[in-house]
């Protein structure tokens, strides 16, 4: 099993496509938590993608509760990336199973989703940095768990 990584309400079909194209080929699964802010078969999402949206392990979820029933049924830990928690995020031990959790570009996460996290990290920025972009934020998040665990290419689990 590898790691997961959950979109939560995403804005930008660019950023989301990237996403897929990121999981397609480290074999990560991509959930998102809907509603999405654009149609998921918007152009700007299969561009970003290219070819590799189709090869992606896509689950998609209608809401954040069910997402949680999901969550609930497999077990797995989620990890929260946002700015407000203390942790590094190279600091935290993944473990194979972990779903890692990113808000909204325009919005992060609510406090409710907040409160429910097993765990929350930050990438440390310089001062006066609000975020960085949510595609890049996953692709760092997705190498250090994958460092961590020995990940080495394989076909998907």
């Amino acid at each position: 099993m590898r790691p997961t990584i959950a979109l939560y309400q995403p804005d930008i079909a660019g950023n989301t496509g990237t996403i897929l194209r990121l999981g397609a080929c480290l074999g990560l699964g991509v959930a998102i938590i809907e509603p999405a802010g654009f149609d998921m078969s918007d152009r700007a999402l299969k561009r970003a993608g290219m070819d590799y949206v189709e090869m992606a392990n896509l689950t998609r979820h209608l809401s954040f509760a069910a997402f949680e029933a999901w969550r609930a049924a497999t077990g797995r830990r989620l990890v929260l990336f946002t700015t407000a928690a203390t942790q590094g995020y190279t600091d935290f031990a993944y473990r194979p199973d972990d779903i890692l959790l990113f808000g909204r570009e325009s919005a992060g996460v609510p406090q409710a989703v907040h409160d429910v996290a097993d765990a929350r990290v930050t990438i440390a920025m310089i001062a006066g940095a609000r975020s960085l972009n949510l595609a890049v934020a996953a692709g760092m998040a997705a190498g250090e768990a994958l460092r961590q665990l020995e990940w080495q290419p394989s076909a998907p689990d």
